[in-house]
């Protein structure tokens, strides 16, 4: 009886269990609870919407309180139930990613309606993932968001994750470890890797040849569901059962129709590719990359340089009426009646554009420069009769207190960031107070002048740390001139990234004036060598050219090589115009009318802006011209072919001419300390083994004179006892203590170094001095004679 007892009540709990089984097998509970995932889906999506507009107010409340006290209100539309479950979701887990989560509930519903479009399980799996992703993601790029949803986009979640990869790992190691994790679920979410497997898997087959198709295997309805089990239980073998299956759907009528239709598309992609035009070099390496040996080089940081902005406008309204109405006051003096006038502020002048009367002629107003300054009590004052595009005349008055205008807001500034120009250089703010970028490379060369103390150094400082903000080490090179030895001395730390210089010069700032000879005929002969490259490359500008070599069209073993840009800056013009003369005029004269094409650009500045220094050659083929303030009209003309830069205010005022009319700017200005930073930031990175050395060019002076010494000069003595006495071999010593010109004394410079009384040229240290004595001297000269 108790055998029987218990047998019942484990008969009565397995039919308990059954029902219960049978119960959730039941196909109305299957689309029930579907049904109610949708429904709780489309409840979620509601509260999480709502959530966002009014996630101030409800995420106040203590959520323990919510649903057990009536009197609190919230204004989720989800209720207190979708307030309390947003919340949670996005202020406390996981942000804005939490949108994701009723697409897991859709997928739940979807695999109990035998929806079958993905597998369920690994979108399920793929969503949950993605959801703590994007929240770590959020949380690195904004942070809290300044309390923006409660604990910001990322959730309380994405926020505590967040910071603790980036105090473990820094931004850049947090940024790279995410992109690895959505990489990784991507090739599980396309299934790249199966489909590989796939493919290895079926190389192997072999394919069997049957005489008869009865011979072939036949597979019956009932065979199938026995591969299905077997892929299961066995995915990492391969059976002869499934070789088989392999070998009959090769053989299919339709397989081999579908292996025909592929052949054909073959024989049609490549019929149309000649053979002889295939580089197999080219793209097998992808596109060169020239900044790789610095790669690790970074741009200097605005934070280095000053910010001198002043606020906007220093004009008070007091002080523009004021001139306003001498203006008008002035001409009615002369009978000029005046229709409108407008005012523009700038940092340095106010541009004030008047609309004369009918029948006012132009001249008549340009000739009251003088008069209108006067009634101004004003210096600078300058007319532009008409305005270019305008049908307004100009009338340029400075304020009475000018802006200063740093290099920092300069560069800092949309236009000089998302400009595309290959030399962009950001020079100053117009009248107007926008920001004033050119490219050197469309000048293509440039001509500084202005008296001293008006803002030539710091323009050249400005065109310098344009380029070094703008470009890399390895697209960009300088050769630096400074007779004075003390404007340009700063960049010497940045030697071994930007400069170029001659092998034999111990220094790359270039300061001994038969040195500069030397490298002007350097980059002469640069200059033929590149244009050599561009005829066998059959390109015509230096973009052409380094655009074939990036992407792998030049054979470096043919001697092509990526050329970068040079911009030689030359200081102090005058004084190599005075000691050198026609020596340095003329390969600065070749230079500016072949060198564009190549990358090879000039920028030379002048105190002294006459014209036996700025000769016609050179104005010809200087289009671009900057001018600071001269002291007289003559010079003005010499620079810019009319009058206009002897009324400048100096202190960075200056004109800027490329074209037919002149732009008034005001020079960004940048101090030596900023400069010094900005090198030393540079200089501390890993550079190049040495700067850019140029090829030397031989001449008289670097590979021993031949001189006739029986046609000495008849200094040559003089000269002779001069070097002896002094120890000292300089061409500049003898030109200045025998009043001589340089030509002549270096003339007289090859006749000693014949005569064994001086050494070779050793770049910009003095010759030696090979004889020690008077008697020794007597002895050489003896023999001369």
């Amino acid at each position: 009886m108790a055998k029987k007892k218990k047998k019942k009540k484990d008969s009565g709990f397995i039919s308990f269990l059954s029902s219960v089984v049978s119960f959730f097998r039941d196909e109305r509970f299957r689309y029930a609870m579907g049904i109610v995932f949708l429904l709780v889906a489309l409840f979620m999506l509601i509260s999480l919407i709502s959530y966002l507009f009014h996630w101030k107010t409800d995420q106040d409340f203590e959520w323990s309180r919510v649903l057990s006290e009536a009197e609190i209100q919230v204004e989720n539309q989800g209720g207190k139930m979708g307030a309390w479950l947003s919340n949670l979701f996005i202020n406390k887990w996981f942000g804005l990613a939490s949108f994701l989560s009723p697409a897991i509930l859709t997928f739940l519903a979807m695999a109990l309606y035998r929806i079958k479009i993905i597998s369920t399980w690994k979108a399920i799996r793929n969503c949950l993932i993605l959801i703590i992703l994007l929240s770590v993601s959020l949380g690195v790029l904004f942070g809290d968001g300044n309390g923006i949803l409660g604990s910001g986009p990322g959730g309380a979640h994405g926020f505590f994750i967040s910071r603790w990869l980036l105090s473990s790992i820094g931004y850049a190691g947090t940024i790279f470890l995410l992109l690895i994790f959505y990489f990784a679920l991507l090739l599980f979410t396309t299934g790249f890797l199966g489909w590989a497997k796939n493919k290895s898997i079926s190389l192997p087959f072999e394919r069997k040849e049957y005489a008869d198709q009865e011979e072939a295997p036949a597979f019956s309805e009932e065979e199938e569901p026995e591969v299905e089990n077997f892929q299961e239980e066995e995915p990492f073998e391969v059976s002869s059962r499934k070789e088989e299956l392999v070998d009959e759907i090769a053989d299919s009528p339709a397989a081999e129709e579908a292996d025909k239709n592929d052949v054909e598309m073959m024989v049609e992609d490549v019929s149309g590719i000649n053979p002889d035009e295939i580089n197999p070099g080219e793209g097998a390496l992808g596109e060169y990359d020239p900044t790789l040996d610095l790669a690790k080089f970074r741009f200097p940081p605005l934070g280095l340089l000053l910010d001198y902005d002043q606020e906007e406008s220093t004009v008070s309204n007091e002080e523009l009426i004021s001139n306003k109405n001498r203006i008008v006051e002035t001409l009615g003096n002369y009978n000029i009646k005046i229709d409108k006038i407008k005012a523009t502020i700038g940092p340095t002048v106010t541009l004030y554009e008047i609309v004369p009367a009918p029948g006012i002629r132009i001249s008549k107003i340009k000739n009251l420069e003088d008069d209108i300054a006067l009634s101004l009590s004003a210096l600078g004052i300058r007319i532009i009769a008409p305005i270019p595009g305008k049908g307004t005349i100009g009338i340029e008055v400075p304020n009475q207190n000018p802006r200063m205008v740093s290099m920092k807001s300069i560069l800092a500034s949309k236009k000089f960031q998302e400009t595309e120009m290959d030399l962009a250089i950001a020079l100053g703010k117009t009248i107007s107070n926008e920001t004033f970028v050119f490219d050197l490379a469309k000048m293509p060369h440039l001509l500084v002048a202005g008296a001293t103390g008006q803002g030539k150094s710091v323009g050249l400082n400005a065109i310098i740390a344009s380029l070094l903000y703008k470009k890399h080490p390895a697209q960009l090179k300088f050769v630096m001139v400074d007779p004075k030895k003390v404007e340009l001395s700063l960049y010497s730390k940045i030697e071994r990234h930007y400069l170029a210089k001659l092998p034999e010069s111990e220094e790359a700032i270039i300061t001994d004036t038969q040195l500069v000879i030397h490298t002007l005929n350097s980059l002469c002969g640069e200059m033929d060598e590149r244009y050599n490259l561009l005829k066998n490359a059959q390109t015509r500008n230096i973009k052409e050219y380094n655009n074939k070599f990036i992407n792998r069209k030049l054979n470096p073993d043919k001697g092509h090589r990526y050329l970068p840009f040079i911009v030689v800056i030359i200081d102090e013009f005058a004084d190599l115009i005075m000691t050198a003369g026609r020596e340095v005029e003329t390969p600065i004269s070749r230079l500016a009318q072949l060198a564009r094409a190549i990358g090879i650009h000039l920028v030379i500045a002048t105190q002294r802006p006459t014209t036996n220094i700025i000769t016609g050659v050179i104005k010809a083929n200087f289009p671009a011209r900057i001018a600071f303030r001269v002291t007289s009209g003559i010079d003005s003309r010499t620079i810019l072919d009319g009058p206009g830069a002897d009324q400048l205010i100096g202190r960075g005022d200056m004109l800027f001419l490329s074209g037919n009319e002149p732009i008034r700017l005001q020079c960004a200005f940048i101090d030596g300390p900023e400069i010094e930073s900005v090198t030393d930031f540079i200089g501390e990175q890993r550079g190049y083994p040495s700067a850019l050395l140029l090829t030397p060019v031989e001449d008289e002076s670097s590979g021993g004179p031949e001189v006739d010494l029986d046609k000495r000069d008849e200094k040559f003595e003089d000269a002779a006892r001069l070097v002896i006495q002094h120890q000292q071999g300089s061409t500049s010593l003898i030109q200045r203590k025998l009043s001589l010109g340089y030509n002549r004394a270096g003339r007289i410079v090859d006749q000693l170094e014949a005569a064994g009384i001086l050494g070779p040229f050793e770049g910009s240290k003095a010759r030696q001095v090979l004889v020690q004595d008077e008697f020794s001297l007597e002895q050489i000269l003896k023999g001369l004679s």
